[in-house]
């Protein structure tokens, strides 16, 4: 039986109480392909609800990438510069095409830490074909942040429940702004400043010539 969503979703208040009592770690990995207002909306987010948040580029082996890992990580690290707040690091050391392995390498990093992996609600229909799901959700909690765009289904929290995940709705609503749709039609509007001089820098994605 799908569980009451609504009852579960808590309020910005209440989660950075708990989240700074239990000194989570909030996991975000990302694609950076690249960086856009929503990564920004994203990681401001975790930062109200988080005693501390980590971030790094990764290869998503479901995606194909339009740069290469190096350069989506100076891009996600000229946003993460941007973002003036000491609790925001990245920490590229925990890139993994799989999250299994980025997680084993957290709980190495951080041992005692209660880690909460974060994903946007596009992920959620994904994720119980990830490698080692079942060992993913029972290593950290899920937390997933909901998307301009992609409504979160019941058959697919059923479907992440159903191999022990444990799940937090985050109180956040992240705009539609999407890498993919930036790479196939640059617009200068979904790129953060701290990002665009690299971007044109590199002529990455054709935006030196689509301003």
């Amino acid at each position: 039986m799908a569980r009451d969503t609504r009852r579960r979703k808590p309020t910005t208040a209440s989660t950075a109480a708990v989240t700074t009592q239990n000194s989570s770690i909030a996991l975000f990995g990302t694609s950076a392909d690249p960086p856009t207002f929503g990564h920004q909306a994203l990681l401001e987010g975790l930062l109200a609800l988080f005693p501390k948040v980590v971030t790094w580029a990764s290869d998503n082996p479901m995606k194909q990438h339009g740069a290469c890992l190096e350069k989506r990580q100076s891009l996600l690290a000229a946003l993460v510069r941007a973002i003036p707040n000491p609790q925001l690091e990245l920490v590229q050391e925990l890139s993994s095409p799989w999250a299994i392995n980025t997680l084993e390498l957290a709980a190495a990093r951080w041992p005692g830490r209660e880690l909460v992996f974060v994903i946007g609600s596009d992920l959620a229909g994904q994720l119980p074909r990830w490698r080692q799901a079942n060992a993913v959700l029972s290593m950290a909690r899920l937390a997933i942040a909901p998307r301009q765009g992609w409504p979160l289904q019941s058959s697919q929290i059923e479907a992440i429940e159903a191999l022990g995940g444990r799940i937090e709705l985050l109180p956040l609503l992240i705009p539609a702004s999407a890498s993919s749709e930036v790479r196939i039609l640059p617009k200068a509007s979904e790129i953060p400043a701290a990002v665009w001089p690299m971007l044109l820098k590199h002529n990455l994605y054709g935006l030196a010539t689509n301003p």
